[in-house]
């Protein structure tokens, strides 16, 4: 018997220079960190994705969005949920060098939810 694994939905509020290489990629992954960016910070909630890219990305580059995306649960147990300030301030910190296997546990496209200029 096959099933449908489960996953877990995540956000990523991102500017457009990210998004414009998500979308070179298929909409299936991230793109690598920059050597000044260690880890990658996918949240738990969309009010807290739209926080950061309305308060955020759209001052420091002019747009902010907000993508959602699924990834096998399974694979996100070895990252424990981090509490970055209140209650629903929850993220995972994914280290720089395991983006690529964290990308290959990405379940279908990442979307594209809301668009803030």
């Amino acid at each position: 018997m096959t099933g449908r694994r489960a996953t877990t939905t995540l956000w990523r509020p991102t500017g457009p220079h990210e998004l414009a290489l998500v979308a070179e990629l298929g909409w299936r992954a991230w793109p690598p960190r920059l050597p000044d960016q260690p880890i990658f910070y996918p949240v738990l909630n969309e009010d807290y994705a739209v926080r950061i890219a309305r308060d955020w990305n759209v001052p420091h580059s002019g747009a902010g969005f907000v993508t959602r995306f699924e990834v096998d649960t399974e694979f996100l147990a070895r990252y424990p949920v981090r509490q970055a300030g209140g209650r629903t301030i929850l993220e995972l910190w994914v280290p720089a060098e395991e983006l690529d296997e964290f990308n290959a546990h990405i379940v279908g496209r990442i979307q594209v939810v809301r668009e803030f200029r």
